[in-house]
């Protein structure tokens, strides 16, 4: 997938965020976010990173706020995963109103100049969370709405954007895929 390296850098950042700060389970055992203080810090600024870009450590403030974004974020993903586009663009809709994202062209880090968009508060979070939607949304309106997906290995519910050739990744991670391709041939062994 390539929309444009803005759009797909905070496609990604928003599955990171998701994967990093929303509960539930990873690679076959149960994932916690990491408890408030340097431990999460680290965790959000390396999520933010995700999209390639550098990225200054966020405070303890911002990423309590950036954890409530992910939590919207995540009812974005598992909308698309079930084909409820409906509710997908609804729930992106909301984010785009609350944050009332609006474009910027931007020039820094050596980059030609780029769209971002940022949120009238003001806030890191509620830059981020603009930026996301916008870009969950562009993903949303084009023929490649079916990337945004969870990964169907058991036992895991980490979010991923597709951005394969083919357009038919299952899995959050090579070691998902791997342990259901295990079990898969577990149980293939298994029958008489």
């Amino acid at each position: 997938m390539n929309f444009n390296s803005h759009s797909d850098a905070v496609v990604s950042i928003a599955a990171a965020l998701v994967n990093t700060l929303t509960a539930g389970e990873a690679r076959g055992r149960e994932y916690t976010v990491p408890p408030p203080g340097p431990a999460r810090r680290a965790a959000v600024t390396e999520a933010l990173g995700a999209g390639g870009r550098r990225t200054r450590e966020v405070t303890d403030a911002e990423a309590a706020e950036l954890s409530r974004v992910a939590a919207e974020l995540r009812a974005v993903f598992h909308a698309a995963e079930a084909g409820d586009l409906d509710s997908a663009a609804r729930r992106v809709n909301g984010v785009l109103d609350r944050t009332q994202a609006r474009p910027y062209l931007e020039r820094h880090d050596g980059e030609p100049w780029h769209l971002h968009f940022h949120g009238t508060a003001g806030t890191v979070g509620d830059d981020y969370a603009a930026a996301c939607a916008t870009g969950l949304a562009v993903v949303l309106g084009s023929e490649l709405h079916d990337r945004l997906g969870v990964c169907t290995a058991s036992h895991c519910d980490r979010v991923f954007v597709d951005t394969s050739r083919n357009g038919t990744r299952r899995f959050c991670s090579t070691a998902c895929q791997n342990r259901a391709k295990t079990a898969a041939f577990r149980a293939r062994a298994q029958q008489p």
